[in-house]
Order: C-alpha cells, then structure tokens, then sequence
C-alpha cells in the first residue's frame, strides 16, 4: 500500500497524486491519497491512523513537500521506505510566510494558517532520519524551497538531483519507473 501525502495547501487530487494513482492503479498497486487537514496535528493522526490500519501490509509513503516533511516523520516512527518529492526540511521556517489566510489549491478558497500551526510542525521534525529508507527526488529550480536543505539531511539517500525544474517537480511521470523499483527493494 502506497500512501500519498501531498503538500501544503493541496489535496490529494492535485497533479502529482492523480498521476501517481493512474500509474499505480495501472500496475495493480494499491495507492491512496488522502486529502488531509491543513493543521499539522490532525494530518499527523490522520497519517498515523492509516498506516496503523494496514498493519498486516507493507506499507510505503510519498511526500511532496510539506507531505516529504511528515513522511520523514512517518517514516521514522514505523521503519518505513519513503519517497520524498522536493520535500520541505524545515517548514516552520518557510511557511511563516503564509501567515493569515493561505491559499488551496484545490478550489481556490483559503484557510487561517497561524503561527501555532507553525510551532506544532517542531514537534514532527526528525533530526537523525534513516537515510537507507528514503528515495529523493529534487530539482534545483525550486522556486520554494532550498534542495540543498534535502540533499543534507539526507546525505546517504538514494537521490535523484536534477537541474532545473520547479516546486511542483516537472517531468515527475519520468521517474515513475524509479520509484516503483525503489519500492520493490
């Protein structure tokens, strides 16, 4: 089981998930991405929730961003290989800059993000991850977020660096192959 976590302010009907869930579906792995809260507290439970009730299954995560952030953490706390698409290191340093209403992407509305929010994300930071357990997938043109961040904390990481490219990591169809290999290991 695959679970997908998506990326601050997205949902789990954004481009990333929905390609991933055609790719999986075709292959006949099972995928699930959760639209989940924007407070940190309750995506967590959510997360934990969900990997607790495929306990009988091998069970493997993708984050993209913020999703990279929890799945570091996820990753951690259960052993578990993770693939982290331009994840975010250190959100409760990047995202004080949403501070009050911060958009969604999915519809266009906006939530209250508020420094609370931001100070709970400490409370799920890894500060020795379990390189061997995670794939990172990166492009230097993030516009958001420093790869350089990603590449550090997880020096021993199967990685995947690619110059150019976005936040929303361009071309991602093209490592689909990789990370379903990755998983395989």
């Amino acid at each position: 089981m695959i679970i997908y976590i998506h990326g601050f302010g997205s949902s789990g009907e954004g481009i990333k998930a929905k390609l991933f869930r055609e790719y999986f579906k075709e292959k006949g792995i099972r995928f699930i991405a959760p639209s989940l809260s924007y407070i940190p507290e309750l995506a967590i439970k959510t997360l934990e929730e969900l990997v607790e009730s495929y306990n009988q299954e091998e069970v493997q995560l993708m984050g993209s961003s913020l999703g990279g952030f929890y799945s570091i953490y996820l990753s951690n706390k259960y052993n578990l290989k993770a693939v982290l698409i331009n994840p975010s290191i250190y959100p409760y340093k990047t995202l004080p800059k949403v501070l009050g209403n911060a958009p969604s992407f999915h519809d266009e509305s906006s939530f209250t993000w508020m420094q609370f929010h931001i100070d709970s994300l400490k409370d799920y930071e890894v500060t020795s991850p379990q390189d061997k357990n995670f794939m990172l997938l990166t492009q230097k043109g993030d516009e958001t977020l420093n790869f350089e961040e990603a590449v550090k904390k997880l020096p021993a990481a199967y990685r995947i660096i690619e110059e150019g490219g976005s936040h929303g990591f361009d071309g991602i169809e093209r490592h689909f192959e990789n990370v379903e290999m990755f998983f395989k290991k």
